[in-house]
């Protein structure tokens, strides 16, 4: 803060010209992106208009929120200092929990949203992602993280209840336990659909377990303090078990690591129940860090080798499915459901139950929660961008293909090549056999879930820029890796986060459940945290729509719904603790989200197409059963009765979930109201001010003034 009485430093003339650089460029991209009509267009216009946009977004609108209206405090003690435990509650350096926090919020969602939603073409997409990260998804993510900061580490759920009050707190809470849940299901089911049959991939992914422990090991016993040391260590290693895996593949032990996605069920809800009640230094951390390089370092490559080959776009700016709302991936038309295919990345409500769960138990200071708050949501829907580039830079043909159900092309390259046609694009049965053999795999159809097409983008990019190619297979396979790498690890932080919330409560009932460290309620949570998506995730593998099909658009809604609590929960606490005139920071994103997420909603549950609409859906093979038929893709009569009952489920919790957040809505709008009426009454949950003692930089690099302050430090000692 610049002391009161010294004057204003005039601007300098290169921070100028750098700032002025960096909008043309980012301008430039939009233009192009935007006027370019029945001609194909760079993908690298697409990063320009992405790279340009967050620098400015978060050069100033985050800095702007940061000092004029949370108005962070570098001397306040965070709970991670004063809660201290070893366990949940742990001082974390800001640079091994921003890779946390990027793992744990960068899950699915940015690979498998803007893959679907590339059937709507690129330009709606891009759009959504570049300008909602900015404005909405970004400024929840930091200020949750503020608020709950301040409130011990609070749950979303909880600050619902405690600011809000009983009603929309019991609503709030209910919403984001149950949303969570489906969010973890549908994360998991990825994951099995990414590593079922591919042992190259499950050996891989199996070997990140024991790297992360030994490096939480070598950090907290044998090297505290030496990040850059243990870093280099598991990259290496990463490296080493991701070359091991084609050995793997290749060798007496592969039918070992070939999984049937049952089984990969049963190891999965094995593996969340151990990473939610392990010390989050054991594996939850160190593997969140060690992904992050790999997460970080693919994404970065991806955007040279843009920037190298310079893909063309192949598939339209926008689609005819964009309006007719009938597209093989996803039936809908572009509002609302392009909004809430495309969840994380642009604004998404899981994130504020990472930023309400374990990292404002880490956080060192609150002025690193710009960067690991504003500064990761960006990072991840720069993830969303380039996997909206993979998408849109293969064969139009290629890319419905690998996304539509089997129900609908058919399991043979024959079939699948014919229903193609009929969609308005070409591709020959030579073509899809060459693809999938090139990247080694039996087969390419049918591979819902994003993570393959995005992976064939990948291995198309890179293998033209390093080794040609011959080596496809390697970075298709390198980049599956890098998918469930990025879900796995927003999957055990989930889990851990669907804990705390659980704790949280049932501590209303039973306080003892309120101390995250109490050994039986986090054993006992735990177990029913991860029976319960355990479930979804069964339901999912065995759907005989297509388990992502059908679910995702569920997880969508269920994801912009939590933002909606989110969003609210933010809005309240502005008001109530006097920043009235800046609620409109997460105000406006609010309505957005509401008025798109609850059309959806209303969709889901009312529409007459049985292809959008649940309980038509569920009439229509009700009446089949009635008739004694088999409506395709159902193979049996039990295929008919599973179709029936998930479909009745879907519909239901779309109904409810959006209830329960009418109703937080609802009675948050009725607290501001009373607090403007009454200020004086107002109580905050915050916790009351203690001196940190702790002394670290704001940012990645430390500027020169806290270099004179850690130095300081030093000198003085313990």
């Amino acid at each position: 803060m610049r002391p009161a009485g010294r004057p204003r430093s005039a601007a300098d003339p290169r921070k100028i010209a750098l700032w002025t650089a960096v909008a043309l460029a980012g301008a430039a991209g939009w233009t192009l992106l935007a006027l370019s009509r029945g001609e194909e267009v760079s993908a690298a216009w697409m990063v320009a208009a992405a790279l340009g946009s967050y620098a400015i977004g978060y050069r100033f609108y985050a800095r702007f929120i940061a000092t004029r209206v949370l108005k962070f405090d570098r001397t306040r003690a965070t709970p991670a200092e004063r809660l201290n435990d070893g366990v949940d509650f742990h001082p974390t350096d800001r640079r091994v929990l921003l890779g946390h926090h990027f793992a744990a919020i960068a899950g699915a969602g940015p690979l498998v949203g803007p893959v679907l939603a590339a059937q709507m073409g690129y330009l709606p997409g891009t759009i959504w992602i570049i300008v909602g990260v900015i404005f909405a998804g970004a400024v929840q993510d930091m200020v949750v993280l503020f608020f709950s900061t301040r409130r011990d580490g609070r749950s979303l759920g909880q600050m619902a209840r405690e600011e809000i009050g009983v009603v929309g707190g019991a609503a709030a809470l209910l919403a984001a336990f149950a949303i969570m849940i489906i969010l973890l299901g549908v994360l998991a089911l990825i994951i099995v659909n990414a590593l079922a049959q591919s042992p190259w991939g499950t050996f891989s992914i199996g070997m990140t377990i024991p790297i992360a422990l030994l490096m939480g090991f070598y950090l907290r016993a044998l090297r505290p303090g030496r990040v850059t040391e243990v870093s280099l260590i598991g990259v290496a290693l990463l490296l080493l078990a991701l070359v091991a895996g084609r050995w793997v593949a290749d060798s007496s032990w592969a039918d070992t690591f070939t999984l049937e996605p049952g089984t990969l069920v049963v190891w999965l809800v094995a593996y969340g129940f151990i990473a939610s009640v392990l010390p989050v230094w054991t594996l939850l951390a160190p593997r969140d860090y060690l992904s992050t390089f790999m997460k970080i370092g693919t994404i970065g490559l991806l955007a040279v080798g843009v920037l190298v080959t310079l893909p063309n776009l192949k598939m339209d700016a926008v689609t005819d499915f964009a309006g007719r709302g009938d597209g093989p991936v996803f039936a809908g038309s572009l509002f609302p459901f392009v909004f809430i295919t495309i969840a994380c990345g642009a604004l998404s409500g899981f994130h504020a139950l990472i930023s309400s769960g374990t990292t404002p138990k880490m956080v060192q200071k609150e002025t690193q929660i710009r960067m690991i708050g504003y500064g990761s949501m960006l990072m991840e829907s720069f993830v969303a961008v380039m996997a909206l580039v993979a998408a849109s830079i293969i064969d139009p043909g290629l890319y419905f293909a690998m996304n539509a159900p089997a129900g609908v092309i058919g399991d043979t390259v024959q079939s699948a090549s014919q229903a193609v046609a009929q969609f308005g694009y070409s591709i020959s049965p030579d073509q899809l056999a060459a693809v999938a053999k090139a990247v080694e795999e039996h087969t390419l159809l049918s591979r819902t879930g994003g993570a393959p097409t995005l992976a064939v983008g990948v291995a198309d990019i890179f293998s033209q820029v390093f080794g040609g190619a011959g080596m496809k297979a390697f970075w298709y396979h390198f980049a599956i890796m890098f998918e469930a790498l990025f879900i796995l690890t927003a999957l055990d932080a989930g889990t851990r986060v669907g804990r705390f919330m659980l704790q949280d409560m049932l501590g209303n009932v039973y306080k003892p459940f309120r101390r995250v460290g109490w050994k039986p309620g986090l054993v006992l949570c735990s177990a029913a945290v991860v029976a319960l998506w355990g479930y979804f995730l069964w339901v999912g593998v065995h759907e005989p729509l297509g388990g992502i099909n059908q679910l995702f658009p569920v997880f969508g809604i269920a994801n912009q719904l939590l933002a909606a609590v989110a969003l609210t929960v933010c809005t309240t606490l502005l008001v109530k603790s006097g920043r009235l005139k800046w609620a409109w920071l997460t105000g406006v994103p609010l309505v957005w989200d509401a008025t798109v997420t609850l059309t959806a909603s209303w969709q889901k549950v009312f529409s007459d197409d049985p292809k959008v609409g649940f309980f038509t859906q569920r009439s229509v093979y009700q009446d089949a059963i009635d008739a004694g038929k088999v409506l395709p893709p159902a193979k049996t009569m039990d295929d008919m009765h599973t179709v029936v009952t998930n479909s009745t489920v879907d519909g239901v919790l779309s109904a409810v979930l959006a209830l329960l957040i009418v109703v937080v809505i609802a009675d948050a709008a009725r607290v501001c109201v009373r607090h403007l009426r009454n200020p004086a009454a107002t109580r905050l949950s915050e916790a009351p001010y203690v001196r940190s003692a702790i002394v670290a930089p704001a940012g990645l690099v430390a500027s020169k003034e806290e270099k004179a302050e850690l130095a300081a430090a030093e000198r003085s000692g313990p």
